[in-house]
């Protein structure tokens, strides 16, 4: 039987085309997402000791490196001020400079009698030993300083480690430990961080290549009084996953005042370039 090839228009070339292309910016919407925190962290010490004491509780809000709690840290206090005593100390360096100032006056006036032929060459030596051990005396004891200051620093440190920093912005969501408890390879606060946040979505595969790093989108958080935000793709997920045939989107969204809370489900639409 003879087969008929009938004639292929630009018309349906345009069309096959359009139903393989991937979805536009601009009917991505209508997805369910959820804002959850960048991270939840579990704040520990790498040190030893007993809890003394926390300054945040289940609430508070905390910022990086804010001190919110510390050992008990005697011993390390104790050893602070011994060295900055240590580190201190001028009267010593004072005396020394000034031996060597009058070493040195002597050197020169042994000197100009030498010169005049009025002293003997083991005078002029002597002036001169006594003048070079001066200096030497001197220059061991800024050594020795110097090495009171790092001993300063170092035990400025240990005393640093005692205390218990945030090491992200956000709020403590849980209060792990009591004061008067061992710190030891235990936790003490969990803390989740809230800025930036994370936007969570699953799109349908059939959306996959309409989404990219770097596009925007509207999120609008599902409570009272919220308002619409900004967000950025950050991650496009390159594995489908095959049971529920979606891909996940996530994306960055700034929370400096920590106005919108982790954990709240969300509304998406992505926004055309």
């Amino acid at each position: 039987m003879r087969q008929h090839r009938y004639p292929v228009t630009a018309a349906a070339v345009l069309c096959s085309l359009a139903a393989a292309m991937p979805a536009q910016a601009s009917d991505l919407a209508g997805f369910d997402c959820v804002i959850e925190p960048a991270s939840v962290t579990e704040v520990s010490t790498r040190e030893e000791g007993i809890l003394e004491s926390l300054t945040v509780g289940r609430g508070d809000q905390v910022r990086a490196g804010q001190v919110i709690g510390w050992l008990n840290r005697d011993v390390e206090q104790a050893t602070v001020d011994l060295a900055e005593a240590r580190a201190t100390v001028d009267a010593e360096i004072a005396e020394l400079e000034e031996s060597l100032a009058f070493a040195e006056r002597e050197r020169a006036r042994i000197q100009q009698l030498s010169e005049a032929k009025a002293i003997s060459a083991t005078e002029q030596d002597k002036a001169t030993s006594e003048a070079k051990r001066a200096a030497l005396r001197l220059q061991q004891a800024l050594e020795q300083r110097r090495i009171a200051e790092l001993e300063l620093a170092r035990a400025r440190r240990l005393l640093a480690n005692r205390n218990i920093q945030s090491p992200v912005d956000g709020v403590v969501m849980e209060q792990l430990m009591a004061p008067g408890e061992s710190a030891e390879n235990r936790p003490i606060l969990r803390i989740a961080e809230l800025d930036p946040l994370h936007v969570e979505i699953f799109v349908p595969v059939e959306r996959f290549g309409a989404i990219d790093v770097g596009m925007r989108a509207a999120v609008m958080p599902r409570y009272p009084g919220a308002e619409p935000q900004q967000a950025e793709v950050t991650v496009v997920d390159q594995v489908i996953d095959a049971a529920s045939d979606t891909f996940g989107v996530r994306l960055r969204l700034p929370n400096p005042d920590f106005r919108i809370p982790g954990g709240v489900r969300c509304d998406i639409r992505f926004l055309p370039d």
